[in-house]
């Protein structure tokens, strides 16, 4: 039996290959949309892919079980309360695939969503009876489980879900011998959770001596705990779940259509109908100087998330990138289903050399120049653009607290009279929130770099809430 997992950190997610040698079978379990590693590495095992697994119907990415489908012919499986467009056998609790050297079993373990499923991994080399591992999709994380409140737009409360996500984990992954390995579909980063661990793998015995939400507690106790604090989730994440059910456009076919260029006098045109001029390099580069109305998401960061947080995926996108990068910006968007890219900027900043006019950059300062300012007889509006939580555990004396994902909803609460000083954590969100104020015509700004961390390594003074 060979189990291989593979992690994607810009979403923190991870899926599977299962392979029976004696049959010659893969099996896939909650791939992302761009598959080549898995049929790569099926090649090499010397395997077909003959089945793919969704645990559930993903909010956070769209998965390939249809680009897995149509290159490899493999045979979707979901939960047995799953509903989709295209075919797929419903697996019931127990279910089985049967193979020469592995056995998988089908737990229905609902309450992160409906339909999801956890999977029993059995090596029949090792022991016929008690699993190797399972996969628990987003029911079980390695340090948490999966929130409840994610299908509220689909007609499920989150109290609903709790009970049902308390039942799958004392009635069918606790039963489970200590030495199972946990293989969860996602770690530390993922929205999908609020306190997921950087570990990857752990067991069960593991989990329930350490995980907070396994503790002994009555149901009605465990629905409050897992449901208090959530962050938000991005609006793109019911886009996602719906678009996981439906039969659509393959990766490689989306990739084929939108990746061409586009001179600059065009891409100019498009910015005045409405698409959305999206510039995927670096902070500090991007500060130099950038494409006037641009909006800055660099692919060193969590790009996948904040591009569904803040772009309108009802816009067309045109993409400006260092060139060779253009296509990893618009297969990082295709993961999240943002296929409506109409293009990149031929030839990137250097189309612009010869229009000064076109040109922005962003005033960067350091975290000791801000605190000078704020000395001094007219200090800036300090906004801090990280999360409640964040803000909280210590912030500068006086900073207004909006939150990146909210600053759009929110921007009439700045001055737009004032300077402003924005920062985070370290310097990426801060770009973008640069670029979405110089939009809204607030040019009077000054993103401070390096963010807290910087600001904190100048021991200049810091607050915290209570």
């Amino acid at each position: 039996m060979i189990l291989k997992q593979y992690y994607l950190g810009c979403l923190a997610h991870a899926s599977y290959l299962l392979g029976d040698e004696a049959s010659s079978t893969a099996v896939i379990v909650d791939p992302q949309r761009d598959i080549q590693q898995y049929v790569a590495d099926a090649g090499k095992f010397g395997l077909q892919i003959r089945h793919v697994f969704l645990t559930h119907f993903h909010a956070d990415f769209v998965a390939g079980h249809l680009e897995l489908r149509d290159r490899c012919g493999a045979t979707i499986h979901l939960g047995s309360r799953a509903e989709a467009e295209y075919a797929f056998v419903g697996m019931k609790d127990g279910d089985r695939l049967e193979f020469p050297g592995m056995r998988l079993e089908v737990l229905e373990t609902p309450g992160h969503t409906i339909e999801s499923i956890s999977i029993l991994v059995f090596d029949l080399q090792k022991d016929f009876a008690r699993p190797h591992a399972v996969l628990t999709g987003d029911t079980l994380f390695i340090g948490d489980v999966g929130r409840p409140d994610l299908r509220a737009s689909l007609g499920w409360t989150a109290e609903d879900l709790g009970a049902r996500l308390y039942d799958s984990l004392h009635n069918r992954l606790m039963p489970l011998p200590d030495e199972t390995l946990v293989y969860p579909a996602h770690g530390a980063g993922s929205l999908c959770g609020k306190q997921l661990s950087s570990d990857t793998v752990s067991s069960l015995g593991d989990q329930r001596r350490l995980n907070y939400a396994l503790q002994p507690m009555p149901r009605e106790r465990f629905i409050s705990l897992v449901t208090a604090d959530q962050p938000d989730a991005p609006a793109y994440f019911t886009y996602d779940a719906i678009l996981n059910t439906r039969e659509r456009a393959t990766l490689d076919k989306n990739l084929e259509e939108v990746l061409h260029p586009i001179d600059l006098e065009e891409i100019l045109r498009m910015g005045e109908a409405g698409c959305q001029m999206l510039d995927v390099r670096e902070a500090a580069e991007y500060a130099k100087g950038h494409l006037a109305g641009s909006i800055n998401i660099g692919l060193g960061g969590q790009f996948a998330t904040w591009a569904g947080t803040v772009l309108d995926r009802t816009r067309p996108i045109v993409i400006v990138a260092e060139p060779g990068r253009e296509e990893e910006a618009a297969l990082r968007l295709g993961r999240i289903g943002f296929d409506h890219v109409k293009g990149y900027l031929r030839g990137g900043m250097e189309a612009l050399a010869g229009c000064p006019d076109l040109v922005r950059p962003t005033e960067r300062v350091s975290a000791v120049m801000v605190a000078e300012e704020l000395a001094g007889g007219d200090p800036p509006l300090v906004l801090d653009i990280r999360t409640p939580r964040e803000w909280a555990a210590g912030h500068i004396d006086g900073s207004v607290n909006i939150p990146l994902n909210h600053l759009q909803e929110r921007i009439g609460e700045i001055p737009g009279q004032r300077r402003i000083a924005v920062h985070c954590a370290g310097g990426y969100r801060s770009s973008i929130a640069a670029s979405i104020l110089h939009q809204y015509g607030m040019t009077c700004l000054m993103e401070m770099a390096g963010g807290m961390a910087a600001w904190e390594a100048a021991q200049l003074p810091v607050v915290s809430r209570g």
